[in-house]
């Protein structure tokens, strides 16, 4: 079996679960780059050691071989770049194809009745629904914007982003949630490129209402973007100074760090954050989370008061008053922080995703695709944006054995 994966650029939430494919598939799994990756990437330390990947191949510089894998492969996985002309041949002739995609409205489903974009949607996606295409759904909002335009019917699967999973002895959970509990002062961490849509902005209602109360804490912010100077002005002219580290970026590895040792982590983008692969990498921290309901990946890692918390995007009061209820609850936090490690350990990993990708290759080879029970590669149910707020929150409500 020959399968080759095709993306924008390769980068560290891609690559575990391409080591976990090539091992399974030696020299007959290649990861194909289709263009160099952007300047802000690699000022963000994204390209590290990847000249080394020994399955990646760069169309801008082997197009001619590219091209013939692209054709000759048993399956092709197709995502994060807008090159449709790659798979377009191969579509046609009914060859195997899994895509992958984040959302096709992040800016607002009503976009969908566009009669221009439908073209271009009915072209892409619609008009191969009866070939061998598959959708892997990187966010729980994927599978609704596909289902307004009635793409992959039943060939829906849950997905997202896998950045390495690094295990931890009882040991060593044990010593970081006994230090967490022992603090006087509580670490809270903001990480992420500074931009509107992540809105870093929302920390600072967090530390005004936390300073208000008289609680200890100390909120460190990781990355750089246009709402950096605006958010430092902010915190400056509100009198937070003291409250406050500002970092400027780190490399993927030093941010991981800095989360094994904090105690809670924010999480405030809006529905513009596909996935989300900073929650994959404080989960595993054992971060106790606070969270956005918006961002595609905390309805299909996070539950309610279960591994973590959530908030209805926008509401600065609700993620404020989170934030308190942790500060003030270090068993609270150890428990949602260890619950978190334990949902990526048992499912939501590169190892698991990787080996089950590979199965699900088979599987279309043999005629036979299936759906797992649950985690990466379960089906990806289809819940509207509208609901998913209140969805969560019955749901929620549920699972924490609270009674409605």
């Amino acid at each position: 079996m020959k399968i080759t994966f095709i993306s924008n650029y390769i980068n560290h939430h891609q690559i575990p679960v391409s080591n976990v494919m090539y091992e399974f598939l030696s020299e007959n799994y290649t990861f194909v780059q289709t263009e160099p990756m952007e300047e802000e990437r690699l000022q963000m330390g994204w390209n590290s050691d990847v000249e080394k990947i020994p399955y990646l191949k760069k169309f801008y510089e082997e197009e001619e071989d590219c091209r013939r894998l692209i054709s000759e492969s048993d399956v092709v996985i197709f995502g994060g770049t807008e090159r449709e002309e790659l798979i377009e041949k191969r579509l046609e002739e009914g060859k195997p194809v899994i895509r992958y995609s984040e959302r096709l409205y992040k800016e607002g489903q009503w976009k969908w009745i566009s009669p221009r974009g439908l073209k271009k949607k009915y072209h892409d996606h619609t008009r191969f629904s009866e070939f061998p295409v598959y959708l892997l759904c990187s966010g729980a909002y994927v599978s609704d914007d596909f289902h307004l335009i009635r793409a992959y019917e039943g060939k829906r699967f849950a997905w997202g982003y896998f950045p390495e999973f690094l295990p931890f002895t009882k040991e060593e959970i044990d010593a970081r949630m006994q230090m967490r509990k022992s603090r006087e002062v509580t670490e809270i961490l903001w990480a992420g490129r500074m931009i509107d849509w992540k809105h870093p902005e929302s920390c600072i209602p967090v530390a005004r209402y936390l300073k208000e109360q008289g609680k200890p804490f100390h909120i460190t912010i990781i990355g750089d973007g246009d709402q950096r100077p605006v958010v430092e002005d902010a915190v400056l002219r509100e009198g937070l100074s003291e409250c406050f580290t500002f970092t400027g970026s780190k490399k993927p590895e030093e941010v991981r760090e800095a989360m094994n040792d904090a105690d809670i982590f924010l999480f405030t983008s809006d529905y513009k954050e596909g996935w989300g692969a900073v929650l994959n990498e404080a989960m595993n921290a054992g971060c106790a989370v606070v969270a956005s309901h918006a961002i595609g990946a905390v309805p299909t890692l996070l539950t309610h008061n279960m591994n973590g918390l959530i908030y209805k995007s926008g509401d600065t009061d609700e993620l404020a008053v989170l934030t308190k209820e942790l500060v003030e609850n270090p068993e609270m936090r150890i428990r949602l922080g260890e619950n978190a490690y334990h949902t990526l350990e048992s499912e939501w990993n590169h190892r698991v995703a990787g080996e089950r990708l590979y199965h699900l290759c088979e599987q279309i080879l043999n005629g036979d695709p299936k759906f797992f029970q649950s985690g990466p590669l379960s089906e990806a149910k289809v819940i509207h944006q509208r609901d998913m707020y209140r969805t969560l929150t019955k749901n929620n409500r549920h699972a924490a054995g609270e009674t409605e």
